[in-house]
């Protein structure tokens, strides 16, 4: 029987009451079956790492921009593009440079910029990367169990020291480059995977401890390097570990970038599928005069990590792209040697 038959047999007042219960039963289930809003899109973060810039500043050096106006580094960077910034930390560092104060100091010039901020912790008292891993002055007697106390405790206070300062981080890096480890010889992988997991366990838990909506990173370099990932990444997993994101470095030749870059978006698909973690790039740079280069290989990894799978690519940082005339001998910067940007970061508009 059509539902307009049945309605009239049942008489005027019961007609009226069978169509307001139809007409509430149509409108509630029409409410249950619409889509919930859609959450908003994660921006994409282009950024860079200007862990020296204050110590460049106390040197004498100036900044410019493309029109040769002497502006605010960060500015300069945020004018090409750049929504964020990363700072390094270092425990005792000589000269200061890179302690919490310092980096406290850089985020709030950053912050007030409205720029995001990655924190990343070396656990040293200079760099940590794939070749070096050394424990701080003041950490080199500790037992293994000392030794995890103070990884957490040195986390929660540098993030401590910021949010009292007003900057809560979007990302901190649980150690930087960790290829084999960190803090060695005691948490370094390739002895002791074990150890490593539980130094990374602190930090994480410390991280979360302050604020749990801080994204963690794990990072380590040749993003092109789809067996160190998974043994690093496997190992890590094995032993309980957790992480956020997976951080990559990618310093390729002029002459390579592309096949580097095609390489690197295989790992990062399978790191997406194995793990089901978003991946970021985290560390970019090329020779200073390659600009054209630079700028192509740039903009093809930005294409190719917004290609990850699932949308699970969010970024791209330039390591310390304000470092020009030779500044501590390194030359993989994207300023000129009159302090200008170079056409590289035109990449990131």
């Amino acid at each position: 029987m059509k539902k307009s038959s049945y309605l009239i047999n049942l008489g005027a007042g019961a007609t009226k009451l069978a169509f307001l219960l139809l007409l509430s039963f149509s409108c509630g289930s029409k409410t249950q079956q619409e889509d919930p809003p859609e959450t908003p899109a994660v921006q994409f973060a282009k950024g860079a790492d200007v862990g020296w810039l204050t110590q460049m500043e106390a040197a004498g050096k100036k900044f410019y921009n493309s029109s040769g106006t002497e502006q605010d580094c960060i500015q300069i960077l945020k004018n090409t593009g750049m929504n964020s910034i990363r700072l390094r930390v270092w425990v005792d560092p000589a000269g200061g440079w890179n302690n919490t104060a310092d980096v406290v100091a850089k985020a709030i010039r950053a912050k007030n910029l409205g720029m995001r901020i990655m924190i990343d912790f070396h656990y040293s008292d200079s760099w940590a990367d794939p070749g070096q891993q050394t424990k701080p002055a003041s950490w080199a007697a500790q037992d293994f169990t000392a030794l995890q106390t103070s990884v957490y405790n040195h986390t929660f206070n540098v993030l401590t020291a910021l949010k009292a300062g007003g900057v809560t981080p979007e990302w901190v890096q649980v150690g930087n480059e960790t290829n084999d480890g960190m803090l060695w010889p005691t948490g370094k992988a390739s002895l002791n995977m074990a150890n490593f997991s539980a130094l990374v366990k602190q930090g994480y838990n410390a991280v979360k401890a302050v604020d749990s909506s801080i994204k963690v990173i794990i990072h380590l370099s040749n993003g092109f390097d789809n067996s160190l990932y998974r043994w690093i990444f496997d190992g890590l997993k094995n032993n309980g570990v957790s992480w956020d994101i997976i951080g990559m470095s990618l310093y390729p030749e002029p002459g390579d970038w592309q096949i580097r870059n095609e390489q690197c978006l295989v790992n990062m698909n399978d790191m997406v599928a194995r793990y089901n973690k978003p991946v970021m790039i985290v560390e970019v740079g090329m020779s200073w005069d390659q600009a054209s280069a630079c700028q192509s290989f740039i903009s093809d990894l930005i294409t190719k990590v917004k290609s990850v799978a699932g949308n699970k690519g969010l970024g791209v940082f330039y390591w310390e792209p304000q470092s020009y005339g030779n500044w501590q001998g390194y030359t993989k910067g994207a300023f000129d040697n009159s302090g200008k940007p170079t056409i590289a970061l035109n990449a990131f508009n």
